[in-house]
Formats: C-alpha cells, structure tokens, sequence
C-alpha cells in the first residue's frame, strides 16, 4: 500500500481504512466524550513514538468507511470524532470521507498529524485538502521525545501547535489548559492505554 495515498477502495467501491485501534468512548484524546480513531501506518515514525506498532503500513484491520461511521453515529453521548495513528493523512482520501458523514451529523473532527499544516498544504493533495476542510482541531508536528509538553492540554510536545480551523473550539475555553490525562481501557478483550503520551508511557507495562 502507498502510504501517499492510502488504502484502496474495496471491489464494490466503498472506501476503506486501515486502522490500527478504536476506543469508542475517551476524554484524553480531545474535547467532550469522543470516539478515537488510530489509523494504521506512519512514513515520519518520530523517535520514542508512544505507537510504533502503527508504523508498518501492512498491519492492522481493513474496516469500510461506512461501518465506522455507522458505529461512530450509533455511539450515544459522544461530541465529536478524533483521528490518530500512525499518520492519518497518510489515508487521507477514506479519512476525508469518513469525516465528512461525521461532520454532516453535527460531530466535531479532531485530527492529529505529525506533518506540520503548512507541509500539509505544500503537498498539494487534493484528498488531504479535502480532510483538511473537515477539521476543527488540528493538532500538527512530529513528536519530539525531549520536548514534551505539560502546560497544554492534547498536545503531546512543545514543538506542537493545535490549530483552531472553525468557530466551533476557542483557545480560551478552560478545558484546553486542563491537566492532561491517560486512560486505560478494555476493548474487545484487549488492554488499551491511552491519552497524554509522557503518562501513558508510565502506564505500560
């Protein structure tokens, strides 16, 4: 698969992601209660990523867009729509489609990507340009492991910026300089830890 563009669709054309791992319900990966999204596959791979299962672009679960946002919009209680990974842009023409039924709903869009916004719209993509139109909160820039960030909240180094793309989020509200948390969580029989990169790192066996 070519991480530039992402997965390819299945033979009935319905897009497709592949995506590493789902927490349907979590506060440490942006605003409200969200459903999180970790796409497989990240070219950048940053020293001391919290996440370097999600690197090769070969693994994880092939998961249509339509099932997920069936599930995503089937999940009560929830504000809004946070992609991870591995890189998500990397799968930005399915990632785009994916948020644009989450955003149709009245869901807010939260992507995190280690590419900074202004390489982002160097590229030229229309597939990632498309992704970019449906985004509220975008968070941007390789991790860096000897920088990492305490004051502000979702944002894993210092080096980071999280760019407010829609009215919808003021970088004044409280709940962006709250203390940042981790969580563990049982998904489909399965341990996952979550959240702020130093204090999920802590909590890893």
């Amino acid at each position: 698969m070519s991480p530039a563009h992402g997965t390819s669709p299945t033979p009935d054309n319905c897009p497709v992601l592949r995506v590493a791992q789902v927490v349907p319900r979590t506060e440490a990966e942006g605003p409200g209660v969200r459903f999180s999204i970790w796409v497989q596959g990240c070219a950048l791979r940053c020293p001391g990523c919290c996440n370097p299962e999600m690197f090769a672009f070969e693994r994880g679960t092939v998961m249509t867009v339509e099932s997920l946002a069936a599930r995503i919009l089937a999940t009560p209680g929830i504000e809004g729509l946070s992609l991870l990974g591995g890189e998500p842009t990397s799968q930005a023409g399915p990632a785009a489609d994916l948020c644009e039924r989450v955003r149709a709903a009245g869901l807010s869009v939260m992507v995190f990507t280690g590419h900074t916004l202004a390489e982002l719209k160097a590229q030229a993509n229309p597939d990632v340009e498309r992704l970019l139109r449906t985004v509220d909160l975008l968070v941007d820039g390789r991790f860096e492991k000897d920088q990492p960030e305490t004051r502000r909240r979702w944002i894993g180094s210092r080096n980071q910026v999280m760019h407010f793309l829609t009215g919808r989020y003021s970088p004044d509200e409280p709940q962006f300089t709250a203390p940042n948390t981790a969580e563990m969580h049982l998904v489909e029989g399965k341990l996952v830890i979550n959240g702020w990169p130093e204090l999920a790192n802590r909590l890893r066996p």
